[in-house]
């Protein structure tokens, strides 16, 4: 599923080619909306909210979508070969005079009063890449329910927007615990950092094409996730990894045993990598928690 920091460089890429233009055409390719021709309206702007995409047209409209996990926009320009996918799956086409956009496999897509855009997104939690970014709120909301686990509370989008399954176990790695530590028994310091380090890793992330949380350690984006059965770049040992949820959607949650204390599952995932043979770096990353 595209995370805070994926959604931003999509809206950012969207409002580049089509604010402040006139639409010239308008096909939506959804039932309910099949009738719906924006033509001749002007684009206002592309804002993200979290994982939220709401596009808004003049005369008090707005295109709202969510790419959950198989959704893209693709924007073309006039005569280039589309590319998104088969034609079946285009979802709706937003054109202006020089460039295209494409909603390909887009899972939510909903006209709305922009009056009434809260009913999309008004659930949601502080926004990490947004202005009403608030890290007390954030915190307060994951503390909430004490007894949950930290893995489940981070991607719950109530509490803060913006964090998905990779943020997930990367932002425990650096904190040091494991995603099913319950959240009331986080060390107060590290509850403190949480915020902070979260925001701090998807603003780093929203200009880059490749996602990176390891700073300066050279040929390794990322510390745990999708390096199952791999060393842990800080210590050594092999990576693991097993599935998370609440029992409506299971995410394959990445950690270090040696680096992150905390509870574990007793049922490791059969999914992964196998081990690659190859050492941690020779001189690991310091860890703000040893």
């Amino acid at each position: 599923m595209p995370e805070g920091d994926t959604v931003w460089q999509a809206a950012r890429r969207l409002h580049d080619a089509l604010a402040g233009k006139v639409l010239t055409r308008s096909d939506f390719r959804v039932p309910r909306y099949a009738l719906v021709d924006l033509t001749g309206r002007a684009v206002l702007d592309v804002t993200p909210r979290g994982k939220h995409l709401l596009t808004h047209v003049e005369g008090g409209l707005t295109v709202h979508s969510h790419l959950r996990m198989d959704g893209a926009w693709k924007i073309f320009a006039p005569g280039q070969r589309w590319s998104g996918g088969p034609a079946h799956q285009i979802r709706v086409i937003l054109g202006t005079a020089d460039r295209t956009a494409v909603g390909y496999r887009l899972p939510v897509l909903d006209i709305l009063r922009t009056a009434d855009d809260q009913r999309a997104v008004g659930h949601l939690g502080p926004d990490l890449l947004g202005p009403d970014w608030d890290p007390d709120l954030a915190m307060a909301n994951l503390s909430a329910d004490p007894a949950r686990p930290l893995g489940e509370a981070l991607l719950d989008q109530r509490n803060l927007a913006g964090v998905g399954n990779v943020y997930k176990s990367e932002i425990c790695f650096l904190l040091g615990v494991t995603p099913w530590l319950p959240v009331g028994e986080l060390p107060a310091d590290r509850a403190r950092y949480l915020p902070a380090l979260a925001q701090k890793l998807l603003e780093a992330n929203r200009d880059r094409p490749v996602r990176r949380t390891t700073g300066l350690l050279r040929g390794h984006d990322l510390f745990v996730y999708g390096r199952a059965s791999r060393p842990c770049l800080r210590c050594g040992t092999p990576v693991r990894v097993a599935d998370q949820g609440d029992g409506s959607s299971e995410r394959p949650t990445y950690w270090c045993p040696a680096c992150q204390s905390g509870p574990a599952p007793r049922r490791l995932s059969r999914r992964g990598d196998r081990p690659s043979g190859r050492p941690p770096p020779a001189a690991p990353p310091p860890s703000p928690w040893s």
